[in-house]
């Protein structure tokens, strides 16, 4: 087995620094991988650098090993930290990049190519909650990209808890569930979506101009729903995606509404499944 290249103040050193960072909740895995470096052998979920940043460098090893791991893996894990930390925050002299660099090397946006969520995005058709959106809306962020530049750029000593960091760790672990919460994204499909959008917007008291935003963004897509409308059709096959009938039925109303403004809601018209839901729910 090859010497160690790092030291246990190495160790000190970095432990202490990553204590801070927005990453320390974030899967080693999933930090080794946005490095394009070696891969980090154990996977679990709860596998963090806040598993391992409190333990001194001895205890970090005998957990390693009872992890089945050979002692040449704590050196790993401080080389994914240290250039981990080379994205989150200044760390000695480590980093010395422009900001262009800087957004290049941004894992958050590699991770959001990956998975096909544009950074154009805007915030204003996310599910984050009301305390967020204002917090963004404070510092000037408008899409998903400003967002991950402005995570990257905060000082690690910044606290930050809620959907804010529900949405930072989510797009570290590309974690599709959470993800799926908080933007129209399609589980095990890529990119961003009008009917998850849609479906979102039926969560507020009046979901109208959220879902007229939606389809202006959504504009393709909106042009297919309508010609589906139109040509008798139906957008049944659209609404299967969302996998729960009673939301299919709430995405349905709001889409007709958008489709002819003015028009009556499926709550509006006699009861049972008729009219234009009776070509959705057929017996």
């Amino acid at each position: 087995m090859s010497e160690p290249t790092y030291t246990e103040k190495d160790w000190d050193d970095v432990r202490t620094a990553f204590a801070s960072s927005i990453m320390v909740d974030t899967q080693v895995s999933s930090l080794a991988q946005n490095l394009d470096g070696p891969v980090w052998p154990v996977k679990s979920k709860d596998e963090t650098p806040a598993k391992y940043i409190d333990l001194s460098y001895e205890e970090a090893l005998e957990l390693l090993a009872l992890k089945g791991q050979t002692a040449d893996k704590l050196d790993l894990l401080i080389s994914i930290l240290k250039e981990t930390l080379a994205f989150d925050s200044p760390f000695g002299d480590m980093v010395e990049q422009t900001e262009a660099a800087s957004v290049r090397d941004n894992p958050l946006l590699k991770n959001m190519a990956r998975i096909g969520v544009t950074e154009e995005f805007p915030i204003s058709l996310t599910a984050l909650n009301a305390d967020t959106v204002e917090f963004c809306k404070l510092e000037n962020l408008k899409t998903l990209g400003e967002f991950a530049v402005f995570a990257q750029g905060m000082s690690q000593n910044v606290i930050i808890g809620g959907d804010f960091r529900k949405l930072l760790n989510a797009l570290s672990n590309v974690d599709e569930v959470t993800l799926s919460e908080i933007l129209p994204f399609r589980r095990g499909s890529k990119g961003l979506h009008l009917i998850e959008a849609l479906g979102q917007a039926t969560r507020l008291t009046n979901p109208l101009p959220k879902a007229k935003e939606a389809s202006v963004w959504f504009a393709e897509e909106f042009a297919q729903l309508k010609k589906d409308f139109s040509d008798g059709t139906g957008i049944e096959r659209q609404l299967g995606v969302l996998g729960n009938v009673e939301l299919e039925r709430k995405v349905s109303d709001l889409a007709r509404q958008l489709i002819k403004p003015g028009s009556f809601s499926r709550s509006e018209s006699e009861p049972g499944k008729s009219g234009f839901f009776k070509r959705f729910f057929k017996k």
